[in-house]
């Protein structure tokens, strides 16, 4: 690793978005301790068995895999609320694959707490059988929730998937990332099979203006943050 982009590492799992500080977890979610929020986004459930439909064939565990980490991150936070940002089944029938165990799981999820789906470009009409409520949108003081980013000031969104890459120890490391210039964030992918989109990409620089913002890489032990200049 280059003595610059170690210098820009740091132990901190703190975000801000618009003065609103939120806890970045090391799986991917953010949680507004405030308001016992929390937030995931592109969970992609069924994604295996979409494909296996079309003939490509993926081990069928990402929706099992997916809910367990999401447990995980629920019982460290233990949130009042709950927002999955949109894309969290795979394609418009996916909630149907669903098996009774994973169904299940959901139900255990959203036990004694408020749960909102977001609409996405995968789900754009959310099943109404699974529990909580659905919306295209949340705004709470300054901070909008939305599946796809505008650009605008105050909004976390997803959408993009965002992943960086950066040289450490004279080898290339390539993780999932959140993409945040303390104005605007965008979440990476929480779900198994969820495939990543490099942050030099075009579809970053309409959001954030001049690479000028963070890659808060998910590291394995902790949040990396370093300036996305540093990372290709």
């Amino acid at each position: 690793m280059t003595e610059q982009v170690a210098l820009s590492i740091t132990s901190t799992r703190t975000l801000d978005v618009a003065s609103v500080p939120f806890h970045a977890d090391i799986s991917g979610a953010l949680f507004w301790e405030e308001q016992r929020l929390l937030v995931v986004s592109d969970l992609h459930l069924e994604k295996g068995s979409s494909f296996a439909a079309r003939g490509v064939l993926l081990p069928p565990y990402d929706t099992g895999a997916t809910l367990d980490r999401l447990a995980t991150v629920v019982a460290r936070h233990d949130p009042r609320v709950v927002i999955a940002l949109g894309d969290s089944f795979h394609d418009r029938t996916a909630h149907e694959r669903l098996s009774v165990a994973d169904r299940d799981a959901v139900a255990a999820l959203q036990a004694g707490r408020d749960w909102i789906w977001i609409s996405g470009n995968h789900d754009p009409l959310l099943p109404r059988d699974l529990g909580g409520t659905v919306a295209d949108e949340v705004a709470i003081g300054p901070i909008i929730f939305r599946h796809e980013p505008t650009g605008a000031c105050g909004e976390i969104a997803g959408h993009l998937h965002p992943k960086a890459r950066v040289s450490a120890r004279g080898r290339s490391m390539e993780r999932r990332c959140f993409a945040c210039d303390g104005m605007r964030a965008v979440m990476p992918a929480f779900g198994a099979y969820a495939g990543g989109l490099s942050i030099r990409d075009a579809a970053f620089a309409k959001i954030f203006p001049k690479n000028g913002f963070i890659a808060h890489l998910l590291g394995d032990r902790r949040v990396h943050a370093i300036a996305a200049a540093r990372c290709y």
